[in-house]
Formats: C-alpha cells, structure tokens, sequence
C-alpha cells in the first residue's frame, strides 16, 4: 500500500475550489470538506477519457454507476444492492431533497439529530417540510442517537428522520443495534428514514460502519440511502449521487422521481465515479492510512498544545468535532481561531444550538499544515471570563 500525500500548499493555492478561493493566502484552510491529496489515476483518467471523447452529453441513465455501486457495496460491506434498485443524481443534497419530497407531505415534518450537517436545517424546509430537532446524547465516551426522543418525535406525527450515518461532524458509526432498533420504530410509526451515507467509504476499521439498508426488512421498507463517491475520493464538483431503494414502497418513491432529477447528473462525475467505486480501492486505502495518521497526529498536538480542548477520535472522516468550551474559548472559537490565528475552522454553531463553544476542523492535509495549525491555535489568547 503507497501512503497517499497531500499536495504542497503552493500547487493548493492554485485550486479554484471553495476551500482555496474563500480566504486570504495567510490563512490556513480546515474547515469545508475538502481533501488536499491529488486524485486517484483512475478517477483523473476516467474524466479525461470522456473529454477526449467529445462526451459531455447527458447521462443516459444510472447505468453503470449502478453496477459499480453494487459491486462496490458487496466488497466493502457485505451489503448486497441489486443495479435496478440504484438510481442517480448530481449531488447527496439534491437526493436528500426529491426523497423528501416522495416520502413527506406538504407542510410535514423531517426529524433531524443535531449537531449536524448544517444543510439538514435546510433542506427538509426545501422539500416544504418543517423541521423537528432530537439532539444526540452527549456521553463522556461519545454520542448516539436518541432514540426515546426520537420515538416521541414519531408519536408526535412526523413524516421522516434524516439519518446522518457515519454522522458528521461526529465521524460516528452508528451500531448495527441502534439502526435496527430505528428501523423497528419506522415501521411502527410508518415514517421514512433518508440515510445519508456519503462518508461512508471513509470508516476506519473493517465493519464499524453498518449501512442501514443492510440492518432488517423493516430498514429497507420505509428506508432509502442516498450517497456517493464524493468525500472519499475527493469529487464533488464532479456531480453524481446514487439513491438506493429495496422494497416495494421505496422502489415506486424513486420511480415516481421527475425524471429531470436523473438528467442533472454530470455525465463526467458518472464516470468518474464508477472509475473511483471499481478501481479507486488502493487510492483509498492510501489516503485512510494518512488520515489514520493524522488523525493520532491531532490527539498527540492537541494534548500538548491544548489540552484543554476536548477530542473524541473520529471512527470514520477526516472531520474532528473539537470542543474548546473547556479552554475558555466562549461560544464561537471558529471566529477566535480565524482573526488571531489565522487558521479556518467550521463555527459549531451552523451544527446547531448544541455547537456552541465546538468547532470543526478537516484534517485531511499534510502533517505539517495540519501541525502548524494547531501551533497557531495554541497561541489563541481566550476572551477574558
């Protein structure tokens, strides 16, 4: 296995991503979910194979992607997904949207489990749904759902939960246990789980991360996975998400999709994820051996630089949830972070109400940026109590 590095920030300062263009040159960038490794020869070559072709049409259908998505499933997690239940389309947000859609009536509710990716406060309200929160548990030995408030949510009459599994900006995996005893309530209640899974690649040990389509029927009866190829190999700008559904109900939800839902794929981030789902494996496990790196990297810096801040090692991402509460930073240490330190961290406030004194920061960069920035951080002064 070749340990993947990350790019010298020079040949990162010439990217016109989001992470590259936001901020002035001096500042250290770690907070969107952007990788700094170069992309896998598959993925590259794939994309320039269609360019050189002239074809940059549209996708004809999920066609292949479906099947490398199945084979990808079945090797990576014993999961087993038939091509005729994959469907596509450009991104996990969009997917998370047209699901909405099918499964919540007009005026509906979607539960959500803060802290959470921000745009889950905002893309049931897309879908014309209202938004209940169940925040997680919050434990010393980590978080988990909540799942007596989320049967309450239930009783109460809301239509759907999105599921966030591995849930950022935690890196949780959540048990095989818990995603059945879910599963058992959807049923029960008849509401609609929307898993996104789009870190999923990413997990660190063999079988932590359960796909919940895979956990029992009731699961695959109200439930639909959306996912893609874009965190772990590094291509969102690519645009192609799968939607995953088995069972009867959620077969005809998909089906009954406009059909211009699948046409916004990019035909270029098709092939690029089948090249990234059929031969980016290697790729990959370069990459988590250098994230598994930085991940221990973190903890080492942070015990010795700031040990005040609080640090669950993530079970799955490049995403650390840092809690600065203990260090005196106040409720928004992203702001702190960025005007004295110059480094970009994600406020924990976009998370939730339950972010307040948390910030995220994306470790998937070189050693040395990633310890210079905490160097930096270490010479935070905190506003005075």
């Amino acid at each position: 296995m070749t340990r993947i590095s990350a790019e010298p920030l020079a040949a990162l300062r010439s990217r016109t991503s989001y992470k590259w263009q936001t901020y002035p040159a001096d500042v250290l960038p770690l907070f969107v979910a952007e990788m700094d490794y170069p992309l896998a020869e598959p993925v590259q070559q794939a994309v320039i194979s269609r360019v050189l072709a002239s074809d940059t049409g549209y996708v004809a259908g999920p066609g292949p992607v479906a099947e490398a998505f199945a084979g990808f499933a079945s090797r990576t997690w014993n999961w087993a997904v038939a091509a005729e239940d994959v469907g596509c389309t450009t991104d996990v947000s969009v997917a998370i949207v047209e699901s909405l859609r099918q499964v919540v009536p007009v005026d509906g509710s979607v539960v959500i489990t803060p802290p959470v990716y921000p745009p889950f406060f905002e893309l049931p309200v897309e879908a014309d749904a209202s938004v209940v929160e169940v925040p997680l548990l919050a434990a010393d030995e980590g978080w988990a759902l909540d799942l007596a408030g989320i049967e309450r949510a239930f009783i109460r009459g809301a239509d759907a939960l999105l599921l966030c599994n591995p849930h950022n900006p935690l890196g949780l995996c959540h048990s095989a246990e818990t995603l059945r005893a879910l599963a058992d309530l959807s049923v029960k209640y008849g509401v609609a789980v929307i898993s996104d899974e789009i870190h999923a690649p990413l997990a660190y040990s063999p079988g932590s991360f359960t796909p919940y389509l895979s956990v029992s029927e009731n699961a695959r009866d109200y439930g639909i996975t959306v996912t893609a190829a874009s965190k772990a190999w590094n291509i969102a700008g690519t645009k192609c998400a799968v939607m995953v559904a088995q069972s009867s109900r959620t077969r005809l939800q998909l089906a009954s999709m406009p059909e211009e839902v699948q046409a916004r794929t990019s035909i270029l981030g098709l092939h690029a994820s089948v090249a990234a789902y059929n031969d980016g494996g290697p790729w990959l496990s370069g990459v988590m051996e250098s994230l598994a790196a930085n991940r221990e990297l973190l903890g080492n810096l942070l015990a010795e630089h700031l040990p005040g801040v609080g640090y669950l090692r993530p079970a799955a991402g490049y995403l650390a949830w840092l809690d600065f509460g203990p260090a005196g930073w106040g409720d928004a240490p992203a702001a702190l972070a960025l005007d004295q330190a110059r480094v970009a961290l994600e406020p924990g406030v976009r998370f939730g109400r339950q972010g307040a004194g948390f910030a995220r920061l994306n470790f998937a960069c070189s050693p040395e940026v990633l310890t210079e920035a905490v160097r930096r951080l270490a010479a935070v002064t905190p506003p005075a109590r």
